[in-house]
């Protein structure tokens, strides 16, 4: 059957082609079609059209040809060959490793050219700090360009430029595959934003991209503090005699300097002069370079029909990771290579998304984290130079404080010394006051609810509970959120102290921890479950509500937690909030009794005093309600009749959500203005947990995803914080504390899986301090236990065989 249509095989090309090298003709020859049998193998795209000639969209073409040149593809770039923005490309070993497998040709071309450097230099208030052993790669983004305009032509790449792209919906008419490469400003995706559904966020800081024509020795971060606010300059060069210069800042502060009135010249020497010291006092230049805020792009589906979307038109991560050109590069790879090894175009594009969605939406946590902390940066000017300069390096969390040392020991030996680390003491080993409250170290065992409780009353399994991660060596262990009445339970199987049985039985359990484990200190918290109470256990069905027996549930105003499922609320009226807080003072004073070191109040997750705080669920008019000072009144009120009775030496804490991830709830600003009126009535640390206030809303999950509003409320509230939410091994707790950005660090589920893991935390790091003392029955298994031998001798040899023994004379 003859093939006919889009799909049809165009007339091979010349072998000489096939493998060209970086010189080649132009253009291949007009595609004949050819009648011939069907095919039997993969239906793979023989006609591709590329909407976008950067590097992203050129490599596709390239790769696409080299693994079947009898492709017909053709790139469209509506700028002329040498016309490029921005300066310098960084890539990493990574990613170079991948062209290297793919096109040796590429590869060795890239390599040709490379700037390689090591170090990053950080300045601030005129003193630099070096840090090396980072490794950076990096040439001009025009030879690059130059480089795979090249390659495509050899291989026989139809490349027009000067020439827009006809629109997406046509050229997938014709063609097999639509590859729309065409940037943050992407045409395709707005066209088809019905099925691509993009979500694109401005952010706040203005940046310009310019170029000095002298090479940096390292990767430069320069910070500014002038008259109008912090400016930054980032760095590096990309040739031998020339350097790509990002100047960033918030927009309030590029407003105040009068940049929004200059022009490309004007802005330039404006900036030139900020940081005459780093250049010099050398110029700057720029190409076409104009003052933009950076643009976070999310699609929820990167194809539609045979188009597909590929680099920063899917998706953009901020510069200060360096992975535009990386991830438009790797998604090149990845769509060629699933293109080959799915049976048709469908599954293929499936498969791509699916290798590169897990990936991209790494790198943009990262690249947001590090995006957050230039955004911020204003607040960490007042941090001890080396301290800054650690924090400006592990600010997206893919540096952490174990690879840094391993990168470069001298340096973050002198940010442990400045620390306060003693020889050979890791920074999570350093102990911490509270009042009168001494930690022996910065871990806490994070509250966990266990839903076991009969009445109100913890029995055998929290005292087992508790006192397993109490002997697993953390500084401090927290209690589940005990509930302060019977309707105050969350959950039937919810602990109590509301009895003077509760409080016997809690002092059952701090009795066993500071007899069997002493200098582990263990903390209450005390809260309310406001209209997120009378619910099955949670592996019954989190928040539903119970089959029979419903208790009444109140809150600050009569609003379900999810309305048609939830009860609504009784509002408290005057009565019912001074019944409320009296047993909050009531469940105080029986924990004091009960032996507890510290003891938190409980105002995050929607539960009763988070209701009051956040706007979304509080809609009261009196004078609990409406402003965020009204809003706190009655958490604040609870909070006093809480100091009053707790002993004077023992610390409290109050754990908030620091946002509620909805539109128009709690923000990171209302979270540090939350924590300085708690610190002003005599709170001494903020547990900043986010979320769960309503039913609605969108977390941001990812590592130590909670740790940036942790950061935010310690350095501008200047109060201690716990910083809680995925945080799971030891070198982010390290990396936390270390940056500045807690001061402990409270695992939840990382104790349920491993009770002791503090200790073994110790024993990975080759501490043997008092910070984690091994209890004396267990001290036998402080080393891991031996397993196979892994470590059979290798190889070292190859003999060839001599031709005497196969009987030749």
């Amino acid at each position: 059957m003859p093939a006919t249509g889009p799909a049809a095989r165009s007339a091979p090309a010349p072998a000489a082609r096939r493998e060209a090298g970086l010189s080649g003709p132009a253009s291949v020859a007009a595609p004949a079609t050819v009648a011939g049998p069907a095919r039997t193998g993969p239906v793979r795209p023989l006609r591709i059209a590329v909407i976008g000639g950067g590097p992203g969209g050129l490599y596709a073409a390239a790769l696409l040809k080299r693994l079947d040149p009898a492709r017909e593809i053709t790139v469209w770039e509506r700028n002329a060959p040498d016309d490029t923005f921005g300066f310098g490309v960084v890539l990493s070993d990574e990613t170079l490793g991948g062209i290297e497998h793919a096109d040796p040709v590429v590869h060795q071309a890239l390599k040709d050219e490379f700037v390689r450097w090591d170090d990053i230099d950080v300045t601030h208030r005129g003193q630099t700090l070096s840090s090396g052993g980072h490794g950076f790669a990096a040439l001009g983004r025009r030879r690059l360009l130059e480089i795979l305009h090249e390659r495509c032509r050899g291989l026989g790449v139809d490349l027009r430029f000067r020439t827009p792209a006809p629109p997406a919906s046509e050229l997938a008419a014709g063609h097999d595959l639509v590859i729309a490469a065409d940037g943050v400003h992407s045409a395709t995706r707005d066209a088809h934003a019905d099925v691509f559904a993009p979500r694109v966020t401005t952010h706040r800081c203005r940046y310009i991209w310019l170029a000095a024509d002298f090479a940096f020795d390292s990767f430069r971060f320069e910070i500014a503090e002038t008259e109008h606010g912090v400016m930054q300059l980032h760095g590096y060069p990309y040739s031998s005699d020339a350097s790509t210069v990002i100047v960033e800042m918030r927009e309030e502060v590029w407003l105040a300097a009068g940049l929004d009135a200059c022009d490309e010249q004007q802005s330039t020497e404006r900036c030139a002069k900020v940081f005459a010291d780093v250049l010099g006092g050398r110029p700057l230049r720029g190409n076409s370079s104009t003052w933009t805020a950076f643009r976070t792009v999310v699609n929820d589906h990167w194809s539609h029909g045979n188009t597909v979307l590929l680099g920063d038109a899917a998706h953009t991560a901020h510069f200060s990771i360096g992975s535009g050109t990386k991830l438009a590069v790797e998604d090149a790879l990845a769509l060629a290579a699933c293109i080959e090894e799915q049976p048709d175009l469908p599954a293929a594009l499936a498969a791509y998304e699916a290798e590169r969605r897990p990936v991209v939406e790494s790198t943009q946590r990262a690249a947001a984290a590090s995006l957050r902390w230039f955004e911020e940066v204003a607040t960490y000017t007042d941090q001890p130079p080396r301290q800054f300069a650690f924090n400006l390096l592990t600010r997206s969390r893919r540096v952490t404080h174990d690879n840094l040392r391993l990168r470069d020991p001298a340096f973050t030996g002198a940010v442990e010394q400045d620390f306060g680390c003693p020889p050979g003491t890791p920074p999570m080993f350093t102990p911490f006051r509270l009042r009168g409250l001494t930690l022996r170290n910065r871990v806490v065992v994070s509250p966990m609810d266990m839903y076991v409780a009969e009445d109100g009353l913890p029995g055998d399994f929290h005292l087992v509970h508790l006192g397993a991660r109490a002997l697993g060596g953390a500084g401090l262990v927290m209690t589940e959120m005990v509930c302060v009445s019977p309707e105050g339970r969350i959950t039937p199987g919810c602990t109590g102290l509301y009895t003077p049985e509760q409080a016997a039985a809690w002092r059952r359990v701090t009795d066993f921890v500071h007899h069997n484990s002493p200098g582990t200190a263990i903390g209450v918290q005390l809260g309310h479950s406001g209209r997120k109470g009378s619910t099955k256990l949670m592996w019954e069905g989190i928040d539903q509500p119970l089959d029979t027996g419903n208790w009444p549930v109140s809150a600050a105003s009569p609003l379900p937690y999810r309305p048609g499922t939830n009860q609504i609320p009784h509002a408290l009226d005057r009565t019912g909030l001074t019944e409320i807080r009296e047993q909050f003072a009531a469940a105080t004073r029986r924990a004091a009794h009960s032996g507890f070191d510290l003891l938190e109040l409980h105002c995050a997750h929607g539960y009763l005093l988070s209701g009051f705080l956040s706007p979304l669920t509080n809609q009261r008019t009196d004078a609990y309600g409406g402003s965020r000072d009204n809003r706190l009144r009655f958490p604040l009120e609870v909070f006093d009749a809480m100091r009053d009775i707790w002993p004077d030496d023992r610390p409290m804490t109050v754990r908030i959500s620091a946002t509620d991830w909805a539109d128009g709830g709690t923000t990171a600003r209302d979270a540090v203005a939350l924590a300085r009126a708690f610190a002003a009535h005599g709170a001494d640390a903020i547990d900043v947990s986010t979320g769960q206030v309503v039913a609605e809303e969108r977390p941001e999950y990812g590592r130590s995803y909670q740790t940036p509003f942790a950061d935010r409320v310690r350095n501008e509230a200047h109060i201690p914080v716990i910083a809680v939410g995925a945080i799971s091994s030891w070198d982010d707790v390290n990396s936390i504390l270390l940056a500045g950005r807690a001061d402990l660090c409270a695992l939840a589920r990382p104790h349920l899986y491993d009770p002791h893991w503090t200790l073994h935390a110790a024993a990975d790091q080759d501490y043997t301090g008092e910070a984690a003392p091994w209890p004396l029955p267990y001290r036998a298994g402080s080393r891991k236990p031996p397993t196979g031998r892994t470590d059979a001798p290798r190889p070292r040899l190859t003999l060839r065989r001599d031709t005497r023994d196969s009987g030749s004379p």
